[in-house]
């Protein structure tokens, strides 16, 4: 069967998923894309792969996923059709034919994480699910001082979650920086990097705010990093102020590349 293979960016509001990937008995928002597909192909079942998976309550404004559909529509039919099958809580944003080597996954080159917490004193109940709210004194020039400590090339162990199964928790962070944003009372945190462990960034925040609220030491970020102890950091963030903002891919003679020594490796371990 001759299939096309689509790029997808989405966007989502996570509030009332159980997260993105695929569960048997929960609501989830690749249950809900798949399903759409399923009713465009009138049964056919289709398995999309994305950039990565996002926890129950996280939203996204620049998921990619990408999939294989049995037949070639115009990717302004089947942003339609999608958007049409999907409830108000996914936008179909951008769609691609891509050639069939692309992967949503396995050719990213940099993720960038939005994390965004409101200081004000009074929860606004029409942002309650879309940043954390943290009523607590702020020091901005502390917050922009500690972030300096994570760029570059370190070991997350000490940021992340303890049942996370990656032996290699060495990560790269190209940008981290926040900004304050005196009209609406929010803290915007941005982080842009290779790759993020499992709820890196939801503990980088914990311990971010108790920097800022003068708990820890300025500079604590560098010890903690050194432990290699998730003992070490501070609380795990809500979800709710998490947003996966972009993701960027390899180039193609990058990818070529890779395909190249993957087809090479193969060849060599099988004997061909």
């Amino acid at each position: 069967m001759t299939t096309t293979r689509y790029k997808v960016t989405i966007q989502y509001d996570g509030t009332n998923y159980s997260g993105f990937q695929i569960q048997p008995k929960d609501r989830t928002v690749q249950g809900d894309i798949e399903k759409a597909l399923k009713t465009m192909t009138k049964g056919i079942a289709i398995k999309l792969q994305a950039s990565g998976r996002t926890d129950a309550g996280v939203h996204a404004l620049g998921q990619v996923i990408h999939y294989d559909y049995p037949a070639m529509i115009p990717p302004e039919r089947m942003q339609q059709a999608l958007n049409s099958l999907t409830t108000d809580e996914i936008a179909i944003v951008k769609v691609e034919i891509v050639d069939e080597t692309f992967h949503a996954r396995y050719f990213t080159a940099e993720k960038t994480y939005q994390y965004r917490v409101n200081t004000n004193q009074v929860v606004d109940p029409f942002r309650r699910n879309y940043a954390l709210h943290h009523p607590y004194p702020v020091h901005l020039d502390d917050l922009k001082a500690a972030l300096t400590d994570i760029v570059g090339e370190h070991d997350f162990s000490s940021f992340c979650a303890v049942k996370s199964g990656r032996e290699n928790k060495v990560r790269t962070i190209y940008e981290a920086d926040v900004i304050w944003n005196e009209a609406t009372g929010d803290l915007i945190f941005t982080f842009r990097g290779n790759g993020f462990l499992y709820n890196m960034v939801r503990i980088l925040i914990g311990t971010l705010l108790q920097i800022a609220n003068g708990r820890r030491p300025v500079h604590d970020l560098a010890r903690i990093i050194a432990a290699k102890d998730r003992q070490q950091a501070g609380p795990t963030a809500s979800p709710s102020g998490l947003y996966l903002l972009k993701v960027t891919y390899k180039s193609q003679a990058e990818i070529q590349q890779i395909l190249k020594e993957s087809e090479q490796w193969r060849r060599e371990n099988n004997g061909d």
